[in-house]
């Protein structure tokens, strides 16, 4: 079947799939994945973008957490900051315009909060910690997130909206980002075995040992705009229903959800006031998370720059850090040792994989490797037919605003982020002759698309190592196809030579490879036949290398370690008989004791 195909593209030069909306199909199944399946019917405002209707008075009745009468900055559209569940409105400049990704539309303005502003809410929630939430038993924390985790789910569509209002991304994979986020939050409902600590009796005559682990105090996240529902879910979560007290900072380009959530959770799950509040800024707001003496654990994911300066800042004022940082996903296609079936069903997964969200996930699949032998015409030919075939159906595509649920793929989150990514596309091109880099599928301009963060998917192929289209992280929907490798260990050097350590895949029908192909690699996370191997909760995100700072993973069991600490009490209570003061048994000298030993 394949070899007919190969054949007929020989032929015409391009082969032209008759089912042309595989990918885009691919993608809807993937978002279906994630997506609750608590509702069939279609929503208001989906029926309402369907007759090209859009209520806009729906962004200002559901969204109480901003003030559009700031009368501290000129009546200002203000985004609130949480505090003593209540929002309150910073007096601090509204520096960040939260902009509608499809349209440009202001939809409002995050202040940059005063010293003194985040001195009290550090403040209040050390008290919250302190008075009432560690002596909360885990069981009732429990519960507190199996509400959030039922109002979640009702609310899956509002959440979705909102997400798609600020970040852009299609109204179903907004649903997926709520439903992973929602998978977080059903782990920490049971939580509790994750906290057993361990016993030894009689280690020492009438001596006894215990160690469990027990809350840090105040943590705090930094979160990035790219999944504005499961970043903060993968934090503040679990480190609440381990007896911590959270500080939020949700990314300046998408407050909304974090707000939303914070507000289900005091009004809805009875969570007591400040054990999670929700804080805003940029640089300085980060500067403060990071040098407070009161914060205990700081949570980040988002760039390299970013993590590595909030590692180094926070981990010099004493705080525990875990940062998740840039990548660059590699999946080696192992031609000679693929089905035809599985090749022809690895193309709509890796155009999902690489385009979805436009490209701006961590885990996007950004880099092809196909091992062909030098001098192998058949596999040559393979490869070529391969890339082809993901152009047609990364063509099909459909472009357009999120909230039109015909749309595959959304804008970029911001201008700035759009020209970014065209220029890097311009520089890999950059003195381009006949033998170098070619551009398959050019992404860059689209009819009717001037003007807007929109940017189509694009696809370079027969890239070097040292073009930048393969150095940079893009975040953008572009699919790097490298220069052949001649064999699956010259992949695995290929990988490990680069300095991330996210993700990567290997599409092959052979299972000694696949062993081969694991053991080798020096990634944290690898899938076989699947190309974005991201773990369900309770497993833990295990990026490694460059892409981590930090001894501990999110969430699964490390996550939970993270948000504790163990701590260890031994015991000494003396044989108990009717004369005390005959015990044998001693409490201690001045000698150094051996435990038993002789």
């Amino acid at each position: 079947m394949l070899a007919s195909k190969i054949s007929g593209m020989r032929r015409s030069k391009i082969w032209l799939s008759s089912s042309s909306s595989a990918a885009a199909a691919t993608l809807r199944r993937t978002h279906s994945l994630f997506s609750t399946a608590t509702t069939t019917t279609t929503t208001t405002l989906e029926k309402a973008i369907t007759d090209n209707i859009v209520p806009q008075p729906w962004i200002d009745s559901q969204q109480p957490w901003i003030d559009y009468n700031n009368n501290n900055n000129n009546n200002t559209t203000t985004y609130q900051y949480f505090q003593n569940n209540a929002f309150r409105t910073s007096s601090g400049p509204p520096t960040h315009a939260v902009q509608n990704p499809a349209t440009g539309e202001v939809l409002g303005h995050v202040p940059e909060m005063t010293t003194g502003e985040f001195d009290s809410v550090v403040q209040s929630s050390e008290d919250a910690f302190d008075n009432e939430w560690k002596h909360v038993p885990v069981q009732q924390r429990q519960r507190v997130m199996l509400k959030l985790q039922d109002k979640i789910r009702k609310h899956t569509d509002d959440l979705a909206r909102l997400i798609t209002l600020e970040n852009g991304k299609t109204i179903e994979d907004a649903r997926g980002d709520v439903f992973r986020g929602l998978e977080m939050v059903e782990s920490a409902c049971f939580i509790a075995p994750q906290l057993l600590g361990d016993s030894l009796s009689g280690i020492s005559g009438t001596m006894d040992c215990v160690s469990y682990r027990e809350p840090l105090g105040v943590c705090a996240g930094i979160c990035p705009f790219n999944f504005p529902a499961m970043i903060p879910l993968w934090m503040f979560p679990l480190a609440i229903a381990a007896g911590n007290t959270f500080v939020l900072k949700p990314s300046e380009k998408t407050p909304g959800v974090s707000l939303l959530l914070a507000q289900m959770l005091y009004e809805d799950c009875g969570l007591p006031e400040n054990v999670l509040q929700v804080v805003h800024g940029g640089k300085p707001m980060v500067d403060q998370i990071c040098t407070h003496p009161a914060v205990r654990a700081v949570s980040f994911v988002g760039s390299s720059r970013v993590g590595r300066y909030i590692h180094q800042l926070s981990s010099k004022h004493g705080k525990r850090v875990q940062a998740n940082l840039g990548a660059k996903n590699h999946a080696v296609i192992l031609l000679d040792e693929i089905s035809d079936e599985l090749l022809e069903k690895a193309v709509p997964a890796i155009v999902g994989a690489a385009f979805g969200a436009a490209g701006q996930r961590c885990m996007a699949l950004s880099t092809l490797v196909f091992v062909v032998a030098a001098g192998d015409l058949a596999l040559q030919e393979k490869k070529d037919w391969m890339i082809s075939e993901i152009c047609n159906q990364a063509s099909a595509l459909t472009v357009g605003n999120g909230m039109d649920p015909t749309s595959d793929i959304g804008p970029l989150i911001t201008s700035e982020s759009k020209q970014r990514v065209m220029n890097i596309i311009d520089q890999a091109l950059d003195g381009n002759d006949d033998d170098a880099v070619q551009l398959n599928l050019d992404g860059r301009r689209r009819d009717g698309m001037d003007g807007t963060n929109f940017i189509g998917p694009t696809v370079l192929s027969n890239v070097p190592t040292d073009n930048s289209a393969y150095t940079e992280e893009i975040f953008g929907p572009v699919l790097t196809c490298l220069q052949p490798v001649d064999t699956l260990e010259d992949a695995i050097r290929l990988i490990n030579r680069n300095p991330y350590g996210n993700g990567c895949a290997l599409f092959t029908s052979n299972g000694s490879a696949a062993r081969t192909f694991t053991s080798k690699v020096h990634v944290g996370q690898v899938g076989i036949n699947v190309p974005i191997p991201v773990p369900l909760p309770m497993f833990s995100f295990t990026g490694s290398r460059g892409s981590l700072l930090g001894d501990l993973n999110f969430y699964g069991k490390s996550g939970v370690q993270f948000y504790t600490q163990l701590k260890t009490v031994s015991t000494n209570w003396p044989n108990y008989t009717d004369n005390a003061a005959s015990s044998s048994s001693s409490l201690g000298g001045v000698t150094m004791p051996t435990m038993g030993g002789k």
